[in-house]
C-alpha cells in the first residue's frame, strides 16, 4: 500500500512524514525543501500479532507495511509547470491513495506560502492542480477514443463517460466526487486520474488543539469539504507526532494520556487508509513466525492464499480457519478444535478481517 503525502509548502508534510516513519527527511521553514519524494516503510500497528506471537511462542513477528511517500509541496500553476510542477504530479500518479496535509493552526513563526492559514483555499489549490492535470489527460483520451470509434462503435459509451467527467472537472469537481455506476467506475479507474485517487485529509493542528479537535474551526471546514467527495478526515498534530517519535512505548502512553489523546496519528492514518482502500488483514501463526497479510475486502480463500505464494492459490485444497477472537478466548488451537470453532473452508469462502488461517494445498 503506497500513500502519497501532499500539501502546500510549509503545512507540516515532512514533519509528519518524519514522525510516522522516523526516516529523517529534511523538514525546513521554506518552500520546496523536499525535491525527490522521500519514502518510508511503516509497520502497521496490530496488537493481534503480538498476542498470537505470545500464544504460539513465535520466533518472529511480521507486521504488514505501508509505504509513505513525502511528495514536495505543490503550488498554484503546478499543472502548468509552476514550482516544480509536473514532476510532482507524476510522483502522485505512482501512489494508491493521497494523504493531503492541511494546515489548521496559526503560527506567525511558520511561513505560509499564501500569507495566512486558510484550509479551504489550500485544499482548492491542490485539488485544482490535480483537476487541471486530469483535464489535459481527458482531452487527449477523448480525441483518441473518437478516432477509434469509427472501427468500434462500442466505444461510444466511453466517450459519454469522458464528456461527463470533463464537464464536472471544468466545474471544479474532483473525479472522485462524480457519481458513476460500477461499470463506469471501473473504466474511470483505468484512466489513472489524479483527482480520482482516494484521499484522506490530514488536518494538522497545534499541540494545544490535538485533544480537542472538534473545537477547531479550521478542522470543521476540512470536514465539510471532505463530506462533499466521500473523503476521510484524520486530525493529527505533526508537532505531537514528532515528539512521540523520540519516546519509548511506555513514555508514549504517558505523554498521550497527559495530552488527553486516545490514539497516535499513525494509528489514525492506518485505520483511515484501510477503510479508504477497503482492505483487511488475515493472520497466519506458528512457532516459526506470526504474520499479517493485507488483502482487499471480499477476497476469496484461494486469492488470499496466493498472497503467501502463487502455489498456494494454484493448488488450493482448503483453508482451516478460526477467528482471532475465538482463538484467543480458547487459549489454544487444541481447545478451539474441541469446541468445534476451527472451520474447514473451501474455494468460495470470503476471508474475514482477523481470520487466523492455515492453508492446505497440493501442486
Amino acid at each position: 500500500m503506497k500513500l502519497g503525502i501532499v500539501g502546500l509548502p510549509n503545512v507540516g508534510k515532512s514533519t509528519l512524514f518524519n514522525a510516522i516513519t522516523k526516516a529523517g527527511a529534511e523538514a525546513a521553514n521554506y518552500p520546496f525543501c523536499t525535491i525527490e519524494p522521500n519514502v518510508g516503510v511503516v509497520a502497521v500497528p496490530d496488537k493481534r500479532i503480538d498476542n498470537l506471537s505470545d500464544l504460539y511462542h513465535s520466533k518472529k513477528k511480521i507486521y504488514t507495511t505501508i509505504e509513505f511517500y513525502d511528495i514536495a509541496g505543490l503550488v498554484k500553476g503546478a499543472s502548468k509547470g509552476e514550482g516544480l510542477g509536473n514532476k510532482f504530479l507524476g510522483h502522485i500518479r505512482e501512489v494508491e491513495a493521497i494523504v493531503h496535509v492541511v494546515r489548521c493552526f496559526d503560527d506567525v513563526n511558520v511561513v505560509h506560502v499564501d500569507g495566512a492559514c486558510n484550509p479551504k483555499s489550500d485544499i482548492e489549490t491542490i485539488n485544482f492542480e490535480l483537476i487541471f492535470s486530469d483535464l489535459d489527460l481527458i482531452d487527449r483520451r477523448i480525441d483518441k477514443t473518437t478516432k477509434m470509434l469509427k472501427g468500434d462503435k462500442s466505444l461510444a459509451k466511453n466517450i459519454t463517460v469522458l464528456e461527463k467527467l470533463k464537464t464536472k472537472l471544468e466545474e471544479g469537481v474532483s473525479a472522485r466526487a462524480v457519481e458513476l455506476d460500477d461499470e463506469d467506475a471501473e473504466y474511470v479507474k483505468s484512466l489513472d486520474l489524479l483527482s480520482y485517487k482516494p484521499i484522506i485529509y490530514a488536518a494538522n493542528v497545534s499541540e494545544d488543539d490535538a485533544a480537542s479537535e472538534d473545537d477547531n474551526d479550521y478542522v470543521k471546514t476540512v470536514r465539510e469539504i471532505a463530506a462533499t467527495e466521500n473523503a476521510d478526515v484524520v486530525v493529527v498534530s505533526a508537532k505531537v507526532e514528532s515528539e512521540l517519535a523520540e519516546l519509548s512505548d511506555e513514555e508514549k502512553e504517558i505523554f498521550l494520556e497527559e495530552l488527553g489523546i486516545t490514539e497516535p496519528g499513525l494509528d489514525k492514518l492506518v485505520h483511515a487508509s484501510y477503510h479508504l482502500l477497503d482492505l483487511i488483514s488475515y493472520l497466519t501463526a506458528g512457532e516459526p513466525e506470526t504474520r499479517a497479510w493485507t488483502i482487499r475486502r471480499g477476497t476469496k480463500a484461494p486469492g488470499a492464499a496466493g498472497k503467501i505464494h502463487t502455489d498456494f492459490e494454484r493448488g488450493f485444497i482448503r483453508a482451516e480457519t478460526i477467528s482471532y477472537e475465538n482463538l484467543m478466548e480458547c487459549g489454544s488451537l487444541a481447545v478451539a478444535k474441541e469446541k468445534g470453532l476451527l472451520r474447514s473452508e473451501g474455494k468460495d469462502y470470503i476471508v474475514q478481517d482477523g481470520d487466523v488461517i492455515h492453508f492446505l494445498f497440493n501442486v
